[in-house]
């Protein structure tokens, strides 16, 4: 039944992606998925590949360096960034460790499967083991100087994705600044991306300010939803949207450590889809269209206020919802699929090859079944149903 149900959902969306390829729209190549994988029912990764070709999309972030991914991916062309867990950093702050570590768990794959960064650990800096946060630059240095050793530094980036935690200040964007006791870090921290000319990747979530402050927090400005925004007093620029100041807060940020030219890049960025009665907003239209929302800008290639001639490249957070995930609701909750392959919410990609104005309701309302989700696979005329389907979605 498990197989039946995920042959089904990656039929659906194979569709789907030949109807955005006859539509005009190519692969979105500033947007890449987060792929988890802490659940126990997940589909093996070649189902994944197939699920993630058939999207169009070609970049992809996972949490280690699992074997079976990489071996799954090689050939595809799909650009994957691979992780250092947290309780490795401490291991390979030894160069001896470093190049051991990259000869078995990156060399081998290479360049079959198009790996093209490492993180580094993951908010490294929000909780309070300061041993971690002390040896994260030597770990990061020993590892560039094992590529470089092995010839990979030209195609490999290294880089820490860091929580918005690291600010002060974040409001407005021209007063973004880290927070005092991180000064010497992050300072070393933005050395080591300038010399190697890596981004700085930012873990960004609107829901999260919007969840603190709904009362305080337009739903709309978090949702990319038409607003009226707010303008920046200082630079007297205009934010239609929460992401791209927490972005350019970012950005400012480093200018007052000397580091004013680092590229950005979300490394995750989404909404959950349900959350606890305290986790306001939590709910699949959110999800939706939060989502699709920010597919549509990513779709248009633009940038930031502060850089809108520089593509913002994002990393959605995530493929599949992931059962095993500790904390809150919520965090089981932020997949654009269930792990057995079905479309947890409906974010209108082929709304986008079709010129559908997408839903912009930020109704709570649990939404009501359809016909449409248990359509046929068996014949033309259901892939007509389909196409009908995505066209109009319900969320």
């Amino acid at each position: 039944m498990e197989v039946c149900l995920i042959r089904t959902a990656l039929t659906v969306q194979c569709v789907l992606g030949i109807i955005l390829s006859l539509s005009g729209f190519g692969f979105v190549e500033p947007l890449g998925i987060n792929y988890g994988q802490i659940g126990n029912n997940l589909p093996p990764p070649d189902k994944v590949l197939v699920l993630l070709e058939s999207l169009r999309v070609t970049k992809t972030r996972i949490y280690d360096t699992n074997p079976d991914i990489l071996t799954a991916f090689a050939g595809s062309g799909v650009e994957l960034i691979v992780t250092v867990e947290n309780d490795m950093i401490g291991t390979l702050m030894d160069p001896q460790q470093a190049l051991q570590w990259v000869s078995s768990r990156i060399k081998p794959y290479f360049p079959a499967t198009k790996i093209t960064g490492i993180a580094v650990g993951n908010e490294v800096f929000t909780g309070d083991d300061m041993s971690l946060v002390n040896n994260l630059v030597p770990a990061m240095v020993s590892i560039q100087r094992a590529l470089t050793q092995l010839g990979l530094q030209q195609y490999i980036q290294v880089s820490t994705p860091s929580s918005l935690a690291v600010l002060a200040n974040s409001y407005p964007p021209s007063e973004g600044s880290f927070r005092p006791e991180l000064a010497t870090i992050m300072t070393q921290v933005l050395q080591f991306l300038s010399t190697t000319r890596s981004p700085f990747w930012i873990n960004a979530y609107p829901y999260f300010a919007y969840k603190d402050s709904p009362d305080k927090i337009s739903l709309d400005y978090a949702l990319f939803n038409p607003n009226s925004g707010m303008i920046d007093p200082r630079t007297n620029m205009h934010y239609d949207n929460m992401l791209y100041a927490q972005v350019d807060a970012v950005i400012f940020a480093m200018a007052r450590l000397g580091y004013g030219r680092i590229e950005v890049r979300v490394s995750e960025t989404g909404w959950p889809s349900k959350g606890d009665p305290n986790e306001v907003g939590a709910t699949p239209q959110n999800a939706a269209i939060y989502n699709r929302n920010l597919l549509r800008r990513q779709l248009s290639g633009e940038g930031t206020p502060l850089r809108p001639k520089m593509r913002l490249e994002i990393y959605l957070f995530a493929l599949f919802n992931e059962d095993l995930k500790p904390g809150p609701t919520s965090e089981r909750n932020y997949g654009l699929y269930q792990p057995d392959g079905s479309v947890a919410y409906n974010v209108g990609l082929s709304a986008l090859s079709t010129g559908t104005t997408p839903s912009t309701s930020t109704s709570t309302s649990t939404p009501k079944s359809s016909p449409s989700s248990t359509i046929s696979l068996t014949s033309m005329a259901t892939k007509v149903s389909i196409y009908q389907y995505y066209r109009n979605p319900v969320v």
